[in-house]
Formats: C-alpha cells, sequence, structure tokens
C-alpha cells in the first residue's frame, strides 16, 4: 500500500472525526471551512470537499438540503467509536466531587446505586440506567427529564413519549441492557438498541460488580450525537467505582 493511499486514509479519517466531535458540541451541520482551521495539518479546501463528498458516498455523513455542512450518520457514528474515538479520562476534581457526594451513602447498597444513577446522571446530561442482579428483576432510572433535551428529537413529542414509555416498560429495558456484551463498554447506536421506542438514541452499557457479591449493569441513554468520549469515560470510572466503594 502506498504512503499517499495511507494519507488519503487517515485524512478521511481525520475529517469524520472532526465532524462526529464537532456535531456533538454544536449539533449543526460542519462545514468545510471549519475542518480546515482545526486540521492539524494543511489541506486544501477543494481537497476537504472532495474527502467530504467520499464521507457522505460511503455512508458515514449526510447533509440537510439547505445547508453545505455535513452531519453523521449512524455508520458513521458506529465507525467513530469503534475504530476512532480516543480514550479520554475524568478530571481529577470531577473525581473528587464524585466522591465527596458519596461519603454518606455506600453503606447499603440500594443507596448507593440510586446515587450512582443520579450522579452519573447529573454528570452525562442523559438517562442513567442500573440493574441488579441479585435474583430479582431490580432497576434503577433517573435523569428522564434529559430527554426533552436531546436535539435530535427537540419538540418531537411522538419521539419523546416513546421513549418515556420504553422506559417504564422495566422487563423490557432489562432484557435491553442485560444482553451479552461483547466489550467493557458497548455502544447500541439507533436501530442496534433492538427496540424501536429507543430506536433513534444510543445506549452505552457496561457491567459493574461489587466485593460483596451483587453485579449488574450501568447503562446511558441518550441521542444519537451523544458525547461518546464522555459517556466512555464516565462509564469506566463508575464501574470501578461500584467495586471500591461496596
Amino acid at each position: 500500500m502506498t504512503a499517499k493511499l495511507i494519507d488519503s486514509r487517515q485524512r478521511k479519517n481525520d475529517v469524520l472525526s472532526i465532524v462526529i466531535e464537532q456535531y456533538t458540541r454544536s449539533v449543526a451541520p460542519v462545514g468545510s471551512s471549519f475542518i480546515a482551521q482545526v486540521l492539524p495539518y494543511d489541506v486544501s479546501s477543494a481537497t476537504i470537499r472532495n474527502i467530504l463528498s467520499e464521507l457522505e458516498e460511503d455512508g458515514y455523513l449526510t447533509h440537510p438540503h439547505t445547508s453545505a455542512g455535513r452531519l453523521p450518520t449512524q455508520k458513521g457514528y458506529r465507525f467513530y467509536v469503534d475504530f476512532l474515538m480516543q480514550e479520554i479520562k475524568m478530571l481529577e476534581e470531577e473525581k473528587n466531587k464524585i466522591r465527596q457526594k458519596y461519603q454518606e451513602e455506600t453503606k447499603e447498597l440500594d443507596r448507593l446505586l440510586e446515587r450512582t444513577s443520579q450522579v452519573i446522571s447529573d454528570i452525562t446530561h442523559y438517562t442513567s440506567i442500573i440493574s441488579v442482579d441479585d435474583g430479582g428483576s431490580k432497576i434503577i432510572c433517573n435523569g428522564r427529564s434529559f430527554i426533552v433535551e436531546y436535539p435530535d428529537y427537540y419538540q418531537d413529542f411522538s419521539c419523546i413519549k416513546k421513549i418515556l414509555y420504553a422506559l417504564d416498560e422495566k422487563q423490557r429495558l432489562l432484557e435491553v441492557i442485560n444482553r451479552d456484551l461483547a466489550r467493557k463498554i458497548q455502544f447500541f447506536i439507533g436501530s442496534e438498541t433492538a427496540c424501536n421506542d429507543i430506536s433513534n438514541c444510543s445506549l452505552a452499557i457496561t457491567e459493574y460488580k461489587t466485593h460483596h457479591g451483587p453485579r449488574g449493569r450501568i447503562a446511558l441513554l441518550g441521542p444519537t450525537c451523544m458525547n461518546y468520549k464522555k459517556v466512555t469515560s464516565a462509564l469506566d470510572y463508575f464501574s470501578k467505582l461500584m467495586e471500591d466503594l461496596f
């Protein structure tokens, strides 16, 4: 494989990463001029436009008819999560604040799980779902109110209603988050959630365990334009914290 081909592939990956990360921040189509500003190397505007067109032809990006900018598709998010996302860690300041909130609530598992659900939802601004595998069907859910802020379906009340309905179906929700995981932290994007009512969302799931025996799942439900990096670092941190505290 020639260096030219390798460079071309790297440029496409870099452009796709920029579009996805900027879109998760702004929820607005990303144009070639912005990409040119943040790329760490010089590329002509014509080259960037060609790359965007190729990414769109490949199914990773799309664009609204009223804008020259691009936005990610489900396929684009999937490729980003699987191959392009760089690992980030929570800041020590964030970790210290979290531990302070836990200090008085680590003696009982139920209270610990409720606190975890609240805190992880507050940090990410997504809906948190926690299951407990102790022979029952216990499930804790917080952050439903954040659903109305999800930009993918802002003021789409029928879509919001479907999501809220899914969150009330406890047994179905347990089936969704307790499926087999191929990775420590696994993302199900759009239709991959295998649940029609949340097929416009992304769902991130990880497993936790405790020293005292009980284990379960921690999940975050958000829009497909969720901040995948932040969700990854939060789930990684909280799954470890559960084992440390109980």
